[in-house]
């Protein structure tokens, strides 16, 4: 099975693992969502030129303790498979790529290699689909207008507005929260309960009609 199999896959059956490179990150990616990176070190060059050769994802999870740059940072161990979807190199050791979100996964273990990249065994996380509640439906016409304001390259579709999960996703990526708000949300196992949080949320900021 290829890894993009394992991102689009329906959820459900046995657990399923991989073993993964980690891109510990100061950011949240949420699957579906597109994150553009720009990777200078040489263990983030040479895990890229592996996940492109080999067809195979890597790891983005928000930083629990450390940097970005240096020694191995702590990642929470909730994060999203990556894609590459676009890449271009027009400096020398600079890559600059277009991360596409895929499934969330949990750390099992992970090891810090001779170059400082982590590499972890994941289990993939069940994401069942439910579909957008009614009574959700009002979240609607503020998430469509951020979608039309940031183009296709940034919500890029198909936009699944009927999917419970997806568009929790989608408003989540945009809230002006910290990321560790982002990364709970990320976390949570019932997509309806992050929808009452978001509807909660953007009430309170008169945000929706």
């Amino acid at each position: 099975m290829g890894w993009f199999d394992f991102i689009r896959a329906p959820a459900g059956g046995g657990v399923e693992t991989l073993t993964i490179p980690l891109f510990p990150l100061n950011t949240v990616l949420f699957p579906g969502g597109v994150q553009p990176l720009k990777i200078f070190e040489q263990r983030y060059l040479d895990m890229a030129a592996a996940c492109l050769k080999a067809d195979t994802p890597f790891g983005i999870c928000l930083i629990d303790a450390g940097g970005e740059v240096g020694e191995a940072a702590v990642p929470h161990t909730v994060g999203t498979l990556a894609s590459i979807a676009n890449w271009e190199m027009e400096q020398l050791g600079i890559l600059m790529i277009d991360a596409v979100g895929g499934r969330r996964f949990r750390i099992l273990d992970h090891e810090v290699g001779a170059d400082k990249l982590l590499l972890a065994t994941v289990e993939l996380i069940a994401e069942p689909e439910v579909p957008l509640p009614q009574h959700r439906e009002r979240l609607l016409p503020l998430l469509q207008k951020v979608i039309g304001d940031l183009g296709p390259q940034r919500m890029p579709e198909p936009h699944r507005y009927a999917d419970a999960a997806w568009v929790g996703y989608r408003l989540t990526e945009v809230l002006p929260v910290q990321n560790l708000a982002k990364q709970k949300l990320l976390e949570l196992e019932d997509p309806l309960a992050r929808l009452d949080i978001l509807e909660r949320f953007l009430d309170q900021r008169k945000l929706l009609g």
